[in-house]
């Protein structure tokens, strides 16, 4: 009754599933692999130090800013300049504005530094005279696609919809570090603006993407082995009836 097994078209269809199902689970289990590399990367950021926790260090050691230093505390020492207000910024649920004050560092380049938050319709406290040293949390740049940023434009002389350096670049003569800092403490009565976490340092999309994959291509596999067992009953039937003389209804 399984003579048939042995024709071309059954050869190919057997050496199909022979090859498709261990290449199924194969890729299911490195994307299982991917996700579980995703959870235990995860699982030591979370074990380790916080970027708040470690001593603060210069600016200049932390810097380009990327995964491992973005939130690091930076140390920086100048005299304040130019003041504006980034709008639309939420803080516990309330509307107001960043304080953003140009900090002119010895270095020579300028360094924005968020000095706190303003609630709406406040004003914002003058900048301490003199020489100042200042530590906060250390962050990238922001971009058009970052949370809370006005790309409008249309915003009043004094005010700054993104706080980067190609933002501020056209604002002061001098070069802007490609990155800013949140003070920990904040002055003149201002709250503090809390740093946010590094891009890619949580479990993200993209983990339960690849747990997504895994569960597809072993459902691949089973399907392959499901669909041969079905064309394998249906031609053993089909055979049985043959050798019974009874001919298969026509398709």
């Amino acid at each position: 009754m399984y003579r048939f097994l042995l024709t071309p078209r059954w050869w190919g269809i057997n050496v199909f599933v022979v090859l498709a199902i261990p290449f199924c689970v194969f890729m299911g289990s490195w994307q299982l692999g991917k996700f579980e590399d995703r959870v235990d990367t995860h699982q030591e950021a979370e074990r380790g130090p916080g970027p708040g926790e470690r001593a603060a260090v210069p600016l200049g050691e932390l810097l380009p800013v990327d995964k491992e230093t973005s939130g690091r505390q930076a140390t920086a020492t100048g005299r304040y300049g130019k003041q504006f207000l980034v709008p639309e910024r939420q803080l516990d649920g309330r509307s107001g504005a960043y304080v953003l004050t140009l900090l002119k560092t010895d270095g020579g380049k300028t360094l924005p530094v968020v000095r706190g938050w303003l609630p709406e319709g406040g004003r914002a406290p003058a900048p301490p005279a003199g020489e100042v040293t200042v530590t906060g949390a250390l962050q990238a740049s922001e971009t058009t696609g970052t949370d809370g940023v006005h790309t409008a434009g249309g915003l009043p002389s004094g005010q700054v919809g993104m706080i980067s350096a190609a933002s501020l670049v056209n604002l002061v003569p001098d070069d802007v570090y490609d990155a800013w800092v949140t003070l920990a403490e904040a002055d003149g009565g201002l709250t503090p603006v809390p740093a946010a976490a590094p891009q890619g340092s949580g479990l993200d999309l993209k983990a339960f993407q690849n747990l997504g994959y895994t569960g597809e291509w072993f459902v691949f596999a089973g399907f392959v082995l499901f669909m041969w067992f079905r064309l394998l009953r249906r031609e053993a039937e089909a055979a049985r009836d043959r050798e019974l003389g009874l001919e298969p209804e026509p398709v």
